[in-house]
């Protein structure tokens, strides 16, 4: 299977679980209409992004895995017969919650979890009072269209996690992402943070020779601190090529199913004759496991 159609759905999230959810159910049912056989959603999809303030309450939004947010899912992904990259919001245990990707096969059964390994903590982005680091590793989910290496937002900044995923025999790199301006900045900096956060994963496709997909919310979101802007989520979803090439681009500011359909053999071409992975100095990286060369 050489050309695979996906669907990227960016949209906006509100309060309302059930409406939200309801809505991007909605949408994966558009994109399964329109032939696409992996559906991927944007980070914690299914309300809004509560990481702007340190609240405790906010921990009753999280669910278990399996539990009625990934069963109903799963369920739609059985119904349609598509491969569904989901994001939520994980309750392992009283005190440990996880930030979490899942995957769903054809037929509705859980092919894989991924957990955020990168956990922010930054003004309006307070991550690490809500998330435990992922524990699972750098592994490719495998299923029945190839080996999906999921990552998570903050993770799409760092070449590293790109690269194991690749290591591991990763087809495709996926990044649900919610990420977004402070409307107090100047247009300058904002197209500057966009234009940043592009680049770098584009970057990550041409070192690893792999298609990247990259899905982001959209809309303002305002804070639970009156005193906050809150955030604009800036959409501009995107699906580069294994050169880094834009293959497709939502738009900054509206909901949108991005379709595209990737040639994965694509891949093996352009390895064959920018064979990076060939010409890696393994016998030289020994520091790239300190935090800091002093």
């Amino acid at each position: 299977m050489n050309r695979l159609t996906i669907a990227l759905v960016q949209q906006t999230c509100t309060n309302d679980h059930d409406a939200t959810l309801t809505k991007t159910c909605d949408l994966i049912r558009q994109a399964a209409a329109k032939g696409a056989r992996l559906v991927l959603l944007q980070e914690l999809h299914s309300g809004p992004y509560f990481c702007q303030t340190e609240e405790t309450t906010q921990f009753d939004r999280a669910e278990p895995i399996p539990g009625p947010t990934s069963e109903r899912l799963g369920a739609l992904a059985g119904e349609l017969e598509i491969v569904l990259v989901a994001s939520l919001f994980e309750r392992r245990a009283a005190g440990l919650y996880h930030n979490t990707a899942v995957v769903f096969e054809t037929d509705g059964s859980i092919a894989g979890i991924y957990r955020k390994m990168h956990i922010p903590d930054d003004p309006g982005f307070y991550e690490k009072f809500y998330f435990t680091p992922g524990d699972l590793g750098f592994t490719p989910i495998q299923t029945s269209l190839g080996r999906l290496g999921v990552l998570v937002c903050w993770d799409q900044w760092y070449p590293e996690a790109a690269r194991l995923m690749a290591l591991a025999g990763a087809e495709l790199l996926i990044y649900p992402t919610a990420i977004g301006w402070d409307p107090s900045d100047t247009p300058e900096e904002q197209e500057r943070q966009r234009s940043a956060w592009e680049t770098i994963q584009r970057g990550h496709a041409v070192a690893n020779g792999l298609p990247v997909l990259s899905i982001n919310r959209v809309g303002h979101e305002p804070s639970p601190d009156p005193a906050a802007s809150g955030i604009r989520f800036w959409g501009n979803s995107f699906v580069a090529g294994p050169q880094g090439e834009l293959l497709a681009k939502a738009s900054n500011d509206q909901e949108e199913l991005l379709m595209v359909e990737l040639d994965l053999s694509r891949t093996e071409q352009v390895r064959r004759i920018w064979p990076f992975l060939r010409d890696r100095r393994i016998d030289a990286y020994q520091d790239l496991t300190k935090r800091f060369r002093d």
